[in-house]
């Protein structure tokens, strides 16, 4: 209540009954991505929900990391998480700077302030001078696995009409093979990915 006022959104729990409908379509979206890695967060970047196939990429990380709640940019740059395995890690890591600093710019958030200060804190790759450098048209994401050297760029989708906090804070963020390479490997690893705890 503010001034006397209720407020104008409400803010439920993404398990809320009222939300049901919405929850399915993340799952949906997820899901019919496959099998290619999806997942939704939360405005704190916690992971809300993935599909198999961003499980299949994580083997092997430290089990701490991928306890819940799982913050997907802490799980992304930590040393003993996904870090090791990024290939143009010093791109990756200030595009992903970038994105969350802009969020903090616009919302102060305090949570997402903390977390862009434990992330600047991580073992960063040496400067080369081209972390700035335009990567073509998107900056891509670029891991070693068991697969061998994957390329993926990525999309966000949001809820377009929501009148809840909870779902205008959500993002599911789908990351598509970059090359046909990724593309073959990612169907081949489909039949092993394990789901991720949320």
């Amino acid at each position: 209540m503010a001034a006397g006022f209720a407020p104008v959104y409400a803010e439920r729990s993404l398990d809320d009954p009222a939300l049901r409908a919405t929850r399915e379509a993340v799952e949906l979206v997820l899901h019919g991505h496959e099998p290619y890695p999806a997942l939704a967060v939360d405005r704190h970047w916690r992971l809300v929900s993935a599909n198999r196939a961003l499980g299949a990429l994580l083997t092997g990380l430290a089990p701490e990391l991928l306890q819940p709640p799982v913050n997907v940019l802490r799980l992304s740059l930590h040393p003993s998480g996904l870090a090791p395995r990024i290939l143009n890690l010093a791109q990756w890591r200030e595009h992903l700077l970038a994105r969350l600093r802009h969020q903090v710019e616009l919302t102060a958030d305090p949570v997402l302030s903390t977390l862009l200060e434990e992330l600047r804190g991580y073992p960063a790759p040496a400067p080369s001078g081209r972390e700035h450098e335009p990567a073509g048209v998107v900056v891509p994401l670029c891991l070693e696995t068991a697969a061998g050297p994957l390329s993926f760029f990525s999309t966000i989708t949001v809820f377009g009409t929501p009148i809840d906090i909870t779902l205008s804070e959500l993002a599911i963020e789908s990351f598509f093979p970059a090359d046909p390479a990724t593309a073959e490997a990612l169907r081949q690893l489909s039949g092993q990915a394990g789901r991720l705890a949320t």
